[in-house]
């Protein structure tokens, strides 16, 4: 029998009412983050005193709405112009909606019989993608992030390129993968999580704009055949996390044909540069990619986690798992295509689908090619605010909504990584903007990522200025200190 709490917890009418607020709730926050108010993008506070906060707020009694109004106030605003750190996107409002309207239907999507429409939504977005792509003869699929993205794309190769029954037998050769060394993380990840090990992760020396040092490729696959291990495939950056910048997917994709192995691109971030007509021609190559992974929730405007992943040959994105479960399916000898499940990491899996589907149904993809251009318009229009202060200089020239600079004036080289450390930390705590930092080469730098439309080119000499009197402050402290 159901309870009273139980009836009250599942009221339509209580869901109206509570929905109400913070459908308002949210959009003041959205109108007044998106005129750059409040003054702050973030108010620090350290983790153990954040803690401390929700420890003693979960034993007194609060509303729903005054629950959800503390969390916004408490946490980072990426609708705000002056928020230009992560590669976080600011959602499109129409795909936060959909992100509710699936989570409270929570069809779970292995199987079509538990999630009919977001299934074949699903395949309809995914048809967007292989359709921008340039592929023929593509599919794919939807997944929970580009860690997960990769590391299926990656299983992939080895189902494609290994020569050992893997998925039955385990590992009887020692394989490897070819990356750069400005490849994110979530690479190196996935192979470690498939027990390729050190060794099995061949990284690639960048040259002086950090993209791939396509002339190492042949020294480095000798190397690793010498010492015995199966190299399956190659991962082409699109772009990279720390520069931004794009391998030469041309060069790349003509090394893999050659050696026989499988030609990955990791387009989280920028893979959706192929909706932008100004900047598609960074992918210039991507459609001969065996696999490519983009997320949603960075340069699409989706509610994060939504990725997609990619397959030039249908076939491929139906090989990777190979695994009965008569309770789910009654065959397993035919892919399915709307049985998601055979596919995927994922056995409950969200109705992410609604998310792209949304703004595609509102806008069209015309709004992934203006958020795109606008986005990489405005890197480009940061770097050249920075070239006409003499007080800083850039680590490279921008090719993406990614720059990299630092402050350097009457610094000797030695206390570049001090100061600029020291007004990162100073601009976390002030709140005012949110920018982040990356090492080049060892080298320290600040690190923009412009992911609001909206962040124009006041909020860009406004940061510079914020800059430099952060370390004017510095300097001014440092001073008194040697008195």
């Amino acid at each position: 029998m159901s309870t009273e709490l139980l009836h009250k917890a599942y009221s339509g009418a209580l869901f109206k009412e509570e929905g109400d607020d913070l459908i308002a709730l949210l959009a003041n926050h959205l109108k007044t983050t998106k005129e750059g108010t409040p003054s702050k993008v973030t108010r620090w506070v350290s983790p153990t005193n954040e803690y401390n906060f929700w420890q003693e707020y979960v034993k007194e009694n609060h509303s729903t709405k005054e629950f959800f109004t503390t969390v916004l106030e408490r946490s980072i605003h990426t609708h705000h112009p002056k928020y230009i750190g992560h590669q976080i996107a600011s959602t499109v409002p129409v795909a936060a909606l959909a992100t509710l309207f699936s989570a409270q239907l929570n069809n779970g999507m292995t199987v079509y019989e538990m999630g009919q429409a977001s299934t074949a939504i699903e395949k309809v977005v995914i048809d967007m993608f292989v359709h921008a792509i340039g592929y023929t003869e593509g599919d794919g699929f939807l997944t929970s992030g580009g860690t997960l993205a990769n590391l299926t794309a990656m299983l992939a190769a080895r189902k494609a390129i290994a020569n050992d029954d893997i998925w039955n037998d385990g590992h009887a050769s020692k394989l490897a993968i070819m990356v750069s060394e400005e490849a994110h993380y979530c690479v190196d990840r996935a192979a470690r999580i498939m027990g390729l090990g050190n060794d099995g992760i061949i990284k690639i020396p960048v040259d002086d704009q950090y993209a791939i040092r396509t002339d190492l490729l042949e020294t480095y696959y000798a190397k690793a055949v010498a010492d015995g291990r199966q190299v399956i495939a190659i991962v082409g950056s699109a772009p990279s996390t720390s520069t931004g910048v794009y391998d030469d997917l041309e060069a790349v994709s003509a090394f893999a044909k050659a050696k026989k192995i499988w030609f990955h691109v990791d387009g989280a971030h920028g893979g959706a540069a192929i909706f932008s007509s100004k900047y598609k021609h960074l992918l210039k190559g991507i459609d001969q990619a065996n696999s490519v992974i983009i997320d949603g929730h960075k340069m699409m405007g989706t509610s994060s986690i939504t990725t997609a992943v990619l397959f030039k040959n249908k076939v491929d994105s139906y090989a990777t798992f190979e695994q009965k479960a008569q309770y789910l399916w009654d065959k397993n000898d035919d892919p399915e295509w709307y049985n998601i499940g055979k596919r995927t990491f994922e056995c409950t899996k969200s109705m992410m689908s609604l998310r792209f589907f949304a703004i595609m149904n509102a806008y069209g993809t015309q709004f992934f090619d203006d958020n795109v251009t606008v986005l990489y318009d405005a890197g480009r229009e940061f770097a050249t605010y920075i070239k006409q202060h003499p007080d800083f200089e850039l680590a490279l020239d921008p090719i993406s909504n990614i720059v990299c600079f630092r402050y350097i004036r009457n610094l000797s080289p030695d206390q570049y990584e001090e100061v600029n450390r020291k007004i990162r930390q100073e601009l976390l705590e002030d709140g005012e903007f949110y920018i982040v930092s990356t090492l080049l080469k060892g080298v320290f730098y600040l690190r923009t990522t412009f992911m609001n439309p909206f962040t124009n080119k006041e909020h860009m000499e406004a940061l510079l200025e914020k800059i430099k009197a952060i370390a004017s402050n510095i300097e001014l402290k440092k001073e008194q200190i040697n008195l």
